[in-house]
């Protein structure tokens, strides 16, 4: 539905060689850049790097400064658009008097070194390209000999990047770690007889409030080292670019991949948790638990966390287990299940995350300020909204109009992703949520055909060939 919208109002605002016709308000155009209302709609490439470079006497407005960082990499690199940004800058300022040129970059260099630390906090990965680093640490050079405060303010920018990058990595590592221990698959994971020997989640945390907590914790820390420019770079241009070493030696959307498997890994937990017990009674309070945990994190406003969770009891090995199923109340899963309902685009969970964005704007605490959106869904409509509307209109304009659709989602998630998580730290059950083994989708199938036998000739098939 959003990407049939987004074509149709795309088609409807239709241009013209003498710009974009509206209904209302008014339009104009000021050199290579047209406004409507006062609101830029469209411009050249070179218009747009040119609206980024501070002077003397202007300085960006901030939201273009975010919505055009964000979106230029879907026409150039992060490191040629610095170059020029930097290049432009300097240049702007030479007169032919070696004096006088000193005198005026020391009056734009504040605004220069503002407009480098709105980049390097913002967009702080685009900096693992060797090349930005130099031209930051060229920029650095080129302000000491005009102005020690902005040298100083440089410095001290420069500092917080690489304090910034170093606890990247370090994430990066510890996510490898816990994979590595993840997929170490003991001999109790192999067969439900020897289940036995292995934890369980109820014996490890039985209260249901609190594991919904350290979930949260979990989705808090993940969503806290994505970078808000993997949003883009998901469909940016690849070529030749794929062929620079440095920014894509390193995948781009490395952490939001991360992510996308941790929501993997909590649903086939959730199904492995399930289908391992040997005794129906005992499967049939492991549903039971996974219902209230999914209630406590849609209260919370963990919807990640609760559409994994119905996920993973969705799967058909969990969904098959019709006797143990019967010994269950499944009045409140029903419900959550309603509030996650695909149809409609999603409309019932898109009702609930206003709701809880609303309830986190007028916060009196931090618990309220939680809002963890189902992530799959976000970067749909992200991918949705690139690929419904043209990057460029006709006259070779940048549609900028897309590109505030765009940084406006990203925003978005940017305030959420900024929530310190307010519960306590439980390290045991954190540890057996990122590192207990699970079933993979064959294992699965086992264990629920050894739970409730086979009912029909395609499930006995199913069972023999996984044998």
């Amino acid at each position: 539905y959003l990407s049939i919208y987004l074509y149709q109002s795309c088609r409807n605002n239709s241009i013209t060689a003498k710009g974009r016709i509206y209904p209302h308000g008014v339009t104009a155009s000021y050199g290579e850049m047209c406004y409507h209302d006062n609101s830029l709609v469209s411009a050249s490439l070179e218009a747009l790097i040119q609206h980024l470079v501070p002077t003397v006497d202007y300085y960006p407005d901030r939201s273009y400064v975010f919505t055009f960082l964000l979106s230029s990499r879907l026409f150039l690199h992060p490191y040629e658009l610095m170059t020029r940004v930097c290049h432009l800058c300097v240049e702007q300022q030479r007169s032919g008097d070696a004096l006088l040129d000193k005198i005026r970059f020391r009056e734009v260099a504040p605004k220069l070194v503002q407009l480098l630390t709105e980049w390097t906090e913002t967009f702080p990965y685009d900096f693992r390209d060797e090349r930005m680093m130099r031209c930051l640490k060229d920029m650095t050079h080129h302000v000491a000999r005009g102005d020690e405060y902005s040298w100083r303010a440089m410095q001290q920018m420069t500092q917080r990047l690489i304090k910034r990058l170093s606890a990247l990595g370090q994430y990066e590592e510890a996510v490898a770690a816990l994979n590595t221990v993840a997929m170490e698959r003991p001999a109790s994971l192999k067969s439900k007889q020897a289940s036995g020997q292995r934890s369980d989640v109820m014996s490890v945390c039985e209260d249901a409030f609190i594991l919904a907590q350290q979930l949260t914790h979990i989705e808090l820390d993940r969503l806290s080292f994505i970078g808000p420019e993997e949003f883009i770079q998901t469909f940016a241009m690849k070529d030749p670019l794929e062929n620079h070493k440095g920014f894509f030696r390193k995948r781009k959307t490395s952490n939001l991949e991360a992510y996308i498997n941790w929501f993997n890994r909590l649903s086939y937990l959730v199904a492995t948790e399930i289908c391992m017990p040997v005794k129906k009674k005992h499967r049939a309070r492991i549903i039971e638990f996974f219902i209230d945990v999914a209630q406590e994190c849609f209260n919370i406003g963990n919807f990640n966390s609760l559409m994994a969770i119905i996920t993973g009891m969705n799967m058909s090995p969990v969904s098959r287990l019709k006797k143990t199923w019967s010994k269950v109340n499944t009045d409140k899963f029903e419900i959550l299940e309603h509030q996650m309902d695909p149809s409609s685009n999603f409309s019932n969970y898109r009702t609930a995350l206003r709701g809880a964005t609303q309830r986190s704007e007028t916060a009196h605490s931090s618990q309220e300020k939680i809002v963890i959106p189902f992530f799959s869904l976000l970067i749909k409509d992200i991918y949705f909204l690139n690929e419904g509307c043209a990057s460029r209109l006709p006259n070779g304009h940048i549609n900028f109009e897309k590109l505030w659709e765009l940084a406006k989602q990203v925003s978005e998630f940017l305030v959420w992703r900024q929530v310190i998580c307010p519960f306590d730290r439980d390290r045991r059950v954190l540890q057996y949520l990122v590192t207990t083994p699970v079933f993979s989708e064959d294992e699965l199938h086992l264990a629920s055909y050894e739970s409730e036998g086979p009912e029909n000739n395609m499930e006995k098939d199913s069972r023999r060939s996984l044998r």
